[in-house]
């Protein structure tokens, strides 16, 4: 593997984990501000919510690792994570939906609703704020930035 893929996987992995830990953070103080519960259906069941969270995180990381071989591009990583992460949210919330209640109608209409509400519209937001940070880590690590240091790891000397 080049040196280009490999700073793009090691880029995109540590900006998904900070995607997932974002999501949460956001998810419960939104929550918990508001008195309202992620996912509002009682029948959706217990997984569908991480199910979705789980889905929209691994599309930022896949959309990163391709996006981010090219960090002189900045918009495409930022765009595309925002997109694929809410598209992936809202699928895995629909089939989940889907799945616990076995109504394919309603199932579409819970998807949207969550798409479109302020749990839904927390995933692209977040994904774009990652996305944008990890392209900026990118283009630094693309034209020769080292990585920090520890005190102990420098020379005397600087």
């Amino acid at each position: 593997m080049d040196a280009a893929r490999r700073n793009a996987w090691v880029v995109a992995a540590f900006a998904a984990a900070l995607d997932l830990a974002l999501v949460v953070c956001a998810y419960g103080f939104v929550s918990l501000l508001t008195d309202a519960d992620v996912i509002v259906d009682p029948a959706a069941g217990l997984l569908v919510g991480p199910a979705a969270i789980g889905a929209s995180v691994a599309a930022v990381l896949l959309t990163l690792a391709h996006t981010l071989r090219r960090p002189d591009r900045q918009w495409p990583s930022v765009v595309f994570s925002a997109l694929w992460s809410w598209l992936a949210a809202v699928v895995v919330a629909t089939v989940g939906y889907a799945l616990a209640t076995g109504l394919v109608t309603p199932s579409a209409f819970f998807g949207v609703g969550f798409g479109i509400g302020w749990f839904g519209l927390l995933i692209p937001a977040l994904a774009a704020v990652v996305g944008s940070l990890a392209a900026l880590v990118a283009r630094g690590r693309s034209m020769g930035m080292e990585r920090p240091r520890w005190p102990w790891e420098r020379d005397d000397e600087e």
